[in-house]
């Protein structure tokens, strides 16, 4: 069973970064998928990036250029650096994971359906 924590949420004003960082642990297969999302109060929950254990990545259109995903296999931690923030990337950030969806192709979905296991979330808040 995956277990995920993720941390590094925060306040922070317009134009500010950070970076959060999902810990992984409890799995020892060799094929996995780790992505995150965030849900805003109102508003339905959306993936942001993901990344499969090979390192291949996916990112929403709307967010190329200011959000990245990487990992650090050694220590099973995925992060996620966000760069020049604004009001509107106010919202819970969650870690998920996904054993299927590893094969699914050559980049792992964004879709929240496809992942089964979530972490407690982080809360991010961007202040303008």
């Amino acid at each position: 069973q995956v277990q995920l924590v993720e941390s590094g949420g925060g306040s922070v004003e317009a134009g500010g970064s950070l970076r959060l960082s999902c810990a992984a642990s409890g799995y020892t297969w060799s094929s996995l998928c780790l992505g995150w999302f965030r849900q805003a109060p109102g508003k339905e929950r959306e993936g942001l990036a993901t990344i499969n254990i090979k390192g291949a990545t996916r990112i929403a259109d709307s967010l190329k250029g200011r959000f990245t995903i990487s990992q650090d296999n050694a220590k099973n931690t995925v992060y996620l650096q966000m760069n020049n923030l604004q009001s509107e990337d106010t919202a819970m950030y969650y870690c998920a994971a996904s054993r299927v969806a590893y094969y699914y192709g050559p980049t792992c979905p964004t879709g929240t359906a496809d992942f089964q296991t979530w972490g407690q979330g982080t809360q991010v808040t961007v202040s303008a």
